[in-house]
């Protein structure tokens, strides 16, 4: 292995999105990750769409294809006692490892951290979970809309005559995700320099609320709550998604002095307009709005999403296309980066998925490997690592304890 995490043993017992993307992210930069799994079921995200060529299959679910990627899979029991002594067993050569069971259940299984640690004193343990596993709501179930909710900015966004909104997909899940890559980066660091593991107890509710994007932090500071202010705000900074010859363009941000609004007049070929007193400010233009949206539309209805960027670009203002998925799987930038790839899978065969967001100068990476099949790497996980012979395999699976 090539990757910078190369040495590094991970035992992955999480399942979902937010715990097998955070460990992606180890597998991605070179660590041996060895997903747990259940038998005969496997993780739930294997039935989470969308499905190749719309087929539920558990072994084509596009969602647990990439957030699988790179990793081995076996399945262990954990329930029965010979499956938790296995997984014991795992952990004594172990670096790390991660799970995301509701908090306690890992002590209920004799597998927490005390358990595993006291024959392998360097090794670290993660334990993910919806609010963390102490405090009032430790047992209280979080989707996503609820992290939201709870920790997020929802109250701020939207129209102040409209409900609160979120923001789209698994953001939450994802932040987490990060948070918990970040955090085993540092404890297997730890573990490997001292010899001595740490427990990490991560709460996804506790990493939303640990962003910048979040109302919270206005009233950290001023005492003041957020509100929701809609489409207000459009003239004045350019924020939101406006429709041109073919499509939307996104804005965020801008506007806010005077050399933005050069760069957005030079950005429309009309430089002479930001000295014009009805557009010289963001007051000046909040005060002449239609005067202004005459000139905004108009030049946004005459070109397609691709002149415009091009055309931002030039002028350094920050506008990008509203993207489709074939729009982004077409790009000409994402693909001379590299960033698309093609791996082969066994159920699916070759398909394109989102690479690694990184480069590595100096140390080419290894070619990515599919997300494994249900039980895929028994064989070489067991047998090789713990010396189980052929029979002993063929009576574990038998007994539905692999």
């Amino acid at each position: 292995m090539n990757g910078a995490l190369a040495g590094l043993l991970v035992l992955d017992l999480t399942q979902g999105i937010a715990g097998p993307f955070g460990t992606k992210h180890l597998a991605d930069y070179g660590a041996r990750v060895v997903k747990i799994e259940r038998p005969g079921s496997g993780d739930v995200a294997r039935r989470l769409p969308p499905f190749y060529q719309d087929d539920p299959h558990p072994e084509k679910s596009g969602r647990f294809l990439f957030l699988n990627t790179n990793k081995q899979g076996v399945t262990l029991n954990l329930k029965d006692p010979t499956g938790a002594a296995l997984l014991r067993r795992l952990a004594q050569e172990a670096d790390l490892v991660v799970e995301s069971f509701r908090p306690g259940v890992m002590e209920r299984l004799g597998l927490g951290y005390g358990e595993l640690s006291a024959s392998n004193p360097a090794l670290s343990m993660i334990s993910l979970s919806d609010f963390g596993q102490t405090g009032p709501y430790r047992d209280y179930r979080l989707t996503e809309l609820v992290a939201f909710g709870l920790a997020g900015p929802m109250y701020a966004n939207g129209s102040p005559d409209r409900e609160p909104l979120k923001f789209a997909e698994n953001a939450a899940l994802g932040i987490a995700a990060l948070a918990l890559a970040n955090a085993a980066v540092a404890v297997a660091v730890s573990g490997k320099l001292t010899g001595q593991g740490r427990y990490v107890d991560l709460s996804i509710a506790d990493s939303m609320l640990a962003t910048t994007q979040n109302h919270p932090m206005s009233y950290f500071y001023t005492g003041e709550v957020s509100q929701r202010t809609g489409t207000a705000m459009r003239a004045q900074f350019l924020i939101g998604s406006f429709p041109c010859k073919d499509g939307y363009i996104a804005i965020q941000g801008a506007g806010r002095g005077e050399e933005w609004w050069q760069r957005f007049f030079r950005m429309l070929g009309q430089p002479e307009l930001s000295k014009d007193p009805r557009f010289c400010s963001s007051q000046a233009i909040m005060e002449h709005g239609e005067d202004f949206d005459a000139v905004w539309y108009s030049w946004l209805m005459d070109h397609t999403r691709i002149e415009i960027f091009d055309a931002a670009g030039e002028a350094r203002y920050p506008i990008a296309p509203v993207y489709t998925s074939e729009d982004i799987y077409n790009d000409p930038h994402f693909n001379d980066r590299g960033f698309l790839v093609e791996i082969d899978h066994p159920a699916t065969g070759p398909v394109r998925y989102p690479g690694l967001p990184f480069r590595h100068h100096g140390s080419p990476p290894d070619p990515p490997r599919p997300a494994p099949l249900l039980g895929q790497h028994n064989r070489e996980v067991l047998q090789g690592m713990l010396g189980l012979s052929s029979q002993e395999l063929g009576q574990l699976a038998a007994a539905g304890v692999v």
